[in-house]
């Protein structure tokens, strides 16, 4: 049906690709590896250990990044301590007031919202705060990647079915090359995972493996950017 309708055309690398790591927090993995009922009842908002398992490839992706020198940029939540600005959050669930509790559930003073040691940002990379899905909304996103001159994004996170689709159909819409790859990109439920990347593939980006991605970042010239030097001026 794909074929006969046009849908999942290969669209190909750009020239000139910057890694986009979504929301990969702590109110999105846990603290440490459990299983997810396990995991949620300390995080809200966890993946459990499908998490873990895709930063084991986040880690494979940001190794290839570095040696190449791509810039490499994380997203993350950023509501203010009352939550007022959460707004249409509310009206959906309860995820605002959860966030809230998440370090209290966890008897941890780690923020939720704090990018996951496992795949910390290092100094020359940069961190995006958000208030909506998309990495697109609100920010200076745009901006950053016109700075970089990027053609393309290739894009890991969580979650699947939420920041990272609403991120990749952004992108889109701004004309950036968009890689998602499958192993580095997470979700509470398989089928919203499964899903969301079929979509994606259909119609926005290309859904690629972690060894394509690897092998295509190591193919390409060294020192394309101008990185942000990571030390104060």
């Amino acid at each position: 049906m794909w074929d006969a309708a046009g849908y999942g055309t290969r669209q190909g690398f750009g020239k000139r690709p910057v890694i986009l790591i979504i929301d990969v927090n702590y109110a999105f993995t846990g603290d440490r590896r459990e299983p997810i009922l396990e995991s949620i009842k300390r995080w809200p908002n966890s993946c459990g250990e499908d998490a873990w398992e895709a930063m084991r490839h986040i880690k494979r992706l940001l190794d290839a990044a570095r040696t190449k020198g791509l810039p490499v940029l994380y997203t993350t939540n950023d509501w203010r301590a009352d939550r007022w600005d959460a707004a249409s959050w509310r009206w959906k669930g309860r995820r605002p007031r959860e966030m809230r509790a998440n370090a209290e559930a966890a008897q941890t003073d780690v923020d939720g919202n704090e990018i996951n040691a496992e795949i910390a940002p290092q100094p020359q990379d940069i961190i995006i705060r958000k208030l909506k899905p998309s990495g697109f909304h609100g920010t200076p996103l745009t901006s950053l990647l016109i700075n970089f001159k990027a053609d393309s994004l290739i894009v890991v996170g969580t979650s699947t079915s939420g920041c990272v689709r609403a991120t990749v159909t952004d992108a889109f819409s701004e004309n950036y090359r968009v890689a998602v790859v499958e192993e580095g990109c997470f979700d509470r439920f398989w089928t919203s995972h499964a899903i969301n990347l079929c979509d994606i593939h259909a119609k926005y980006g290309d859904v690629i493996g972690i060894d394509e991605a690897v092998e295509f970042i190591g193919e390409l010239p060294d020192d394309l950017f101008d990185l942000p030097s990571g030390t104060p001026l």
